[in-house]
């Protein structure tokens, strides 16, 4: 399974960029995006930003990468998904 994480544009100078994210700083390859602001949002995947994202994707992006590694440890995830449980059963 390939993952991507959201992590937020700290600076770049246009070919990669130094970003931040769950916990880490890292410099990313962002020549396969358009032009990403500083304080904006890239999806990353294997060092490479593959897409900006909106500022309200990355909470979502983030409760799931979260869920994925609570329920890899047999974890109950209903927490994160409290939202779409009570759509679920309204």
């Amino acid at each position: 399974m390939c993952l991507g994480i959201p992590m937020q544009v700290l600076e770049t100078d246009g070919f990669t960029a130094r970003c931040t994210g769950r916990g880490e700083e890292r410099r990313v390859n962002v020549m396969l995006i358009e032009d990403v602001p500083e304080g904006g949002w890239v999806l990353v995947h294997l060092d490479r930003a593959v897409r900006p994202l909106e500022a309200e994707e990355v909470e979502p992006l983030n409760r799931a990468l979260d869920a994925i590694l609570l329920a890899a440890k047999g974890e109950n995830v209903d927490h994160l998904f409290a939202d779409l449980i009570e759509k679920a059963t309204a």
